[in-house]
């Protein structure tokens, strides 16, 4: 029986590695034993920010949300809570949107929440 030479597969594996390590300095671009470490590691916090990147923008517009419901009054805590008592569904990005884009339909939903909330020093505040 004819030995199987593994010449072929293993330039392919070393040449795709390297080839993900385009980019990177010194050896970690070039020397597979160092370039498939930091490859490796280039898939982790690839992976982990996947995932943070989804946390920060749902920080981020919620921070927005916040600022735009304290110019009329208000807190975000209780706007949420006023717009879950009410039933609307709007995510957190189409708010934020909603409340650098068209502020006059972004005070409409506040005066909404803040009737459904039910907090009477909060409503008297605007």
């Amino acid at each position: 029986m004819a030995r199987v030479k593994r010449g072929v597969t293993a330039h392919a594996k070393h040449k795709k590695v390297l080839n993900a390590a385009k980019g990177f300095y010194g050896r970690r671009k070039n020397t597979i034993r160092v370039a498939k470490q930091a490859v490796e590691k280039s898939m982790q916090y690839q992976y982990r920010d996947r995932k943070r990147r989804k946390r920060s923008f749902r920080a981020l517009w919620i921070q927005r949300i916040n600022a735009a419901v304290r110019e009329h009054g208000m807190t975000y805590g209780v706007f949420v809570h006023g717009l879950t008592k009410l039933g609307i569904e709007v995510d957190r990005k189409m708010l934020s949107d909603i409340a650098i884009k068209d502020p006059a339909a972004f005070k409409s939903i506040v005066d909404q929440a803040r009737t459904a909330a039910g907090n009477p020093s909060v409503a008297q505040a605007a």
